[in-house]
């Protein structure tokens, strides 16, 4: 009786070991083949990105971010260099008090007229006075003599006048040789500018000329702002 159904049993079992064969290659296929059909079939923005491109990616980042600081350093340098020129530097209000008057010229400047500034304010500090003092002289030197060391300039001498200041021997400002030092004549003429009541405070034409007593008493005020500037730059370099 049983042997009857036994074929009929076998067959079964075949059946299903075929259908679990066929399922079992169909997993397996599906897992080699799944990952590859989800990449073609998904989206262009959820695809993975290649190892080369987050690489690039990257790359780029980091030079944009690598220019950024380059250009917030140059800034930086920048500032640093303008805060580096202006730093020491004498305040306008302590090289022009009372401001400019009139009409300002200017010239260029040699290396010689240069350094004539520097031994101004170089005797001015000598003297024991500001940078105010070192503006009048300054200014004074430019309109006497364009702050040029003037020697004896023969049938063009304003008498016998010389040097920065063209100062006169035979007036008691001092020997030729003495006022064509720089030192010697710049502190000279503080010396008379200290006896000026009030020449801190007086526009530089009226101190200057209290000391020159020039013959243009109003020629001094239009270099006051180029004093000043040059004052300015030479100050704690000299």
């Amino acid at each position: 009786m049983f042997s009857r159904w036994l074929p009929a049993v076998e067959q079964t079992s075949i059946v299903r070991k075929s259908v679990l064969g066929l399922a079992g290659l169909a997993f397996v296929g599906g897992a080699v083949a799944g990952p590859a059909v989800a990449a073609q079939a998904a989206p262009e923005h959820n695809r993975p990105v290649s190892v080369s491109q987050s690489v690039l990616a990257d790359k780029d980042h980091k030079g944009d971010k690598d220019k950024n600081n380059d250009k917030d350093k140059n800034n930086d340098k920048d500032k640093n260099n303008d805060k580096d020129k202006n730093k020491g530097k004498p305040s306008r209000d302590r090289l022009v008090p009372r401001g400019v008057q009139g009409e300002q010229s200017s010239i260029p400047l040699s290396g010689e007229q240069s350094g004539n500034v520097k031994a101004i304010v170089k005797a001015t500090k000598k003297a024991g006075l500001d940078e105010r003092a070192a503006v009048i002289a300054v200014g004074t030197s430019l309109q006497e003599s364009k702050l040029e060391n003037l020697g004896h300039l023969g049938d063009r001498n304003d008498h016998d006048s010389l040097g920065l200041f063209q100062q006169r021997p035979s007036s008691g400002w001092g020997s030729p040789d003495q006022i064509t030092d720089p030192e010697y004549s710049t502190i000279a003429f503080l010396k008379g500018l200290k006896q000026v009541d009030g020449w801190h405070d007086l526009p530089l034409t009226v101190a200057a000329q209290k000391v020159q007593v020039s013959a243009y008493p109003d020629a001094y005020a239009k270099w006051e702002n180029q004093a000043a500037d040059l004052v300015a730059n030479a100050w704690n370099n000299s």
